[in-house]
């Protein structure tokens, strides 16, 4: 009986705390369980430091984008009903022949380290009467601008509404998308067929739309086989011209422009 009462070598100590105490259990860690935790929110703030880097990297602050400012086709205006900041993309603004795909990209990336605050943010897209040659500037450059944001940026963002996609762009993104849009930029996609359905989630007036975006709108309303390609729409070559843009250019300046509002 003597010999069960000596000290064993296994024996342990329980601290029992109460959650509603407010005890900082720190002191009763092991000296490697705390070096461990320590150095874990180190490594967390050197991440959260290089995120900030890896986006202020990307402000071009002697660059001229006066040129592509003018078209604003690209613009953050209001919220949505959820809360997250919109980014405008107006697809028929964007002269695509006459913009690099790496001018782009350093014009996105600026817009979007210089003027989006902290928090959630959405895209807008427009594609009301885009034509491929005119207002495309392909789907691996729009892959290849995405996949080099910061990975802060990505998660940022929550969801991109595609208004008035057309046939050609619902089969690509169907058969290619999964594979060419990566970080689960293909699931955050929401069709919106019409505007009265985007209301659903942003309010009337807080985002712009242009007055050739409702006169497609009424068109898809009145003409639904408009949306398949089967029935012409009546405005695509007489209210907004493809030709809005001219192509003219030297040293990266268009001679002549024509915004289209």
């Amino acid at each position: 009986m003597a010999g069960s009462s000596s000290p064993s070598s296994d024996d342990f100590s329980v601290f029992v705390l109460a959650s509603d105490l407010g005890v900082d259990g720190r002191p009763f860690l092991l000296n490697q369980q705390r070096v461990g935790s320590q150095s874990e929110a180190v490594e967390i703030a050197e991440e959260e430091r290089e995120d900030w880097h890896d986006c202020s990297q990307y402000l071009f602050p002697g660059e001229d984008f006066s040129d592509l400012e003018f078209l604003q086709f690209f613009r953050l205006q209001g919220s949505d009903r959820a809360g997250n900041r919109i980014f405008r993309v107006v697809g028929k603004y964007f002269p695509a022949p006459v913009v690099s795909g790496e001018r782009l990209k350093k014009y996105v990336f600026h817009k979007i380290c210089s003027e989006l605050p902290e928090g959630p943010f959405c895209i807008v897209y427009m594609h009301s009467t885009v034509q491929k040659e005119d207002n495309c500037p392909g789907l691996s450059i729009l892959r290849w601008i995405y996949e080099d944001l910061p990975s802060v940026i990505k998660d940022r963002l929550q969801v991109v509404y595609f208004i008035h996609p057309g046939l050609r762009s619902r089969l690509a993104f169907a058969t290619l998308g999964r594979f060419l849009l990566s970080g689960g930029l293909y699931w955050k996609i929401k069709y919106v067929s019409r505007l009265q359905y985007l209301w659903d989630d942003i309010k009337n007036g807080e985002v712009e739309i242009p007055e050739f975006v409702q006169k497609h709108d009424e068109v898809l309303e009145h003409r639904p086989l408009t949306d398949y390609g089967i029935e012409p729409d009546p405005h695509l070559l007489t209210e907004v011209p493809a030709t809005a843009f001219s192509l003219g250019r030297h040293g990266d300046r268009w001679a002549s422009r024509e915004y289209i509002s």
